[in-house]
């Protein structure tokens, strides 16, 4: 048996080992245990996406809390920001998501949200890694009077709904826009028409009809094709792309471009320094935010705070630093002052509020000169850290002199995967995929 926790909740394949019910039965047995709460009701929920194998979870971690005294809440397919909010909402010791994001429906995935909304610590992920694979949970179990319950609660939408509309300005309504929306069959595809509409935009929908396995399949984030197509044919104001879990969105702009989570930051930390709402002077991105972004914050008289790659780690940062704006290139978008996770359907407003004050369309707001970035994944047999690599060091140093000041060079392990991924940016788009597959044709073969 491996270890349970990656960069983001656990996750596999789904009724293969660790996504198995005997898995998510202790699970909840163990994030039972852990958030007990002798005061109250101890209480905690679990939502999850449209993936087949949610149902095979679900039943299994809620088992797991009932036998150890605590009640749990179903709220069947919701984002994964709305159990982040209804947990904290609601009151609840903790809140579980089943979801692998944007991953193909045959996987799966468990993230923890504390009763604070956050996910959890490194710390207590590994006290309930160690309480599941130890069995050390297993000799705990409520007396017979004192098994939990199992609720569903019935209006968890409606109260996601009303939170998001909260997130936007009283005054304005979305009257007269038109907007193509692709819920990539996931999670959101209830919650997402109804707050766009309900504040009064035209909605053409996309990837609403879950069918267990079509999650993620061709569309969505990942694959914002169709979008860019209908947003085209339809001509609509702006395309919306979220994920499976809808914890990210990509925009398409009027004319069929897209606008990734780098322009999104960029539209939104512009407008809240100019409204006096952005604090501490600075935007929280990861390593794989592009360059661009980094030049077009500075000239506004703004810092770009870099992390790891993974949205708990931009959190993690921005609560450190007092920070309320941060996000990732990939489309996680965090508004500290609304959310505690990304919330891809809450960024989408904020841009659409921007859209609505300044009377400009998307193509104008997100102007962004970026920094040709080349990307390229290398799968391998083995995984070692990048200084235990021959000769890659002296390589990556070379190439990095060469880039000078207008480039860099980024090499990191895949969390969930045999790969290694090698990012290379700087001006010359032809220098830095000749620099990117030198560096990848060198891993390939020290590691293959």
């Amino acid at each position: 048996m491996g270890k349970l926790f990656g960069t983001d909740g656990i996750r596999g394949r789904a009724n293969r080992w660790p996504m198995i019910p005997e898995i998510a039965l202790q699970v909840g047995r163990a994030v039972g245990y852990l958030f007990r709460n002798h005061k109250t009701r101890h209480r905690i929920l679990i939502g999850k996406d449209t993936r087949l194998s949610g149902y095979l979870l679900e039943n299994a971690i809620a088992s797991g809390l009932c036998s150890v005294g605590a009640e749990a809440l179903f709220v069947g397919p919701l984002p994964t920001p709305a159990i982040a909010f209804l947990t904290t909402n609601m009151r609840c010791d903790a809140g579980i998501v089943i979801s692998a994001s944007h991953n193909p429906y045959y996987d799966n995935g468990i993230k923890i949200f504390g009763r604070d909304g956050f996910k959890l610590s490194d710390e207590l992920e590994a006290k309930i890694e160690e309480m599941v694979l130890n069995e050390t949970i297993s000799s705990f179990r409520a007396e017979e009077a004192d098994i939990g319950r199992a609720y569903r609660l019935e209006d968890a939408p409606g109260r996601y709904i009303v939170h998001l509309k909260h997130t936007f300005p009283k005054d304005l309504t979305l009257d007269g826009l038109k907007i193509v929306l692709d819920c990539a069959h996931g999670a959101a595809y209830k919650v997402a028409p109804a707050v766009f509409e309900e504040l009064g935009a035209e909605v053409v929908k996309i990837g609403v009809e879950p069918n267990g396995t079509n999650i993620n399949l061709n569309c969505g984030a990942l694959h914002p094709e169709k979008v860019r197509e209908t947003v085209c044919k339809e001509q609509a104001n702006l395309g919306i792309a979220l994920d499976g879990d809808a914890d990210r969105v990509i925009i398409i702009d009027e004319r069929g471009n897209i606008v990734d989570g780098d322009q999104i930051l960029y539209m939104c930390a512009r407008e809240m320094k100019e409204e006096g709402l952005l604090k501490g002077g600075a935007v929280v991105a990861t390593v794989m935010s592009n360059m661009g972004l980094e030049k077009a914050l500075s000239e506004l008289g703004l810092k770009l705070v870099r992390t790891k790659v993974g949205d708990r780690f931009v959190v993690e940062m921005m609560r450190k630093g007092g920070y309320n704006l941060g996000g990732e290139q990939s489309g996680h978008i965090i508004f500290l002052e609304h959310a505690t996770t990304g919330d891809g359907i809450l960024a989408a407003l904020q841009v659409l509020a921007i859209m609505k004050k300044k009377e400009k369309p998307v193509s104008e707001l997100a102007k962004l000169e970026k920094f040709p970035q080349v990307l390229v994944n290398v799968s391998v047999q083995k995984k070692l850290p990048e200084e235990e690599i021959e000769g890659l060091s002296p390589l990556v140093k070379r190439i990095e002199q060469e880039l000078g000041r207008d480039g860099r060079v980024l090499i990191r392990p895949s969390g969930t995967e045999p790969k290694y991924r090698v990012m290379v940016e700087g001006l010359d788009e032809e220098k830095i995929r000749s620099y990117a597959e030198e560096i990848a044709g060198h891993i390939m073969k020290k590691l293959a």
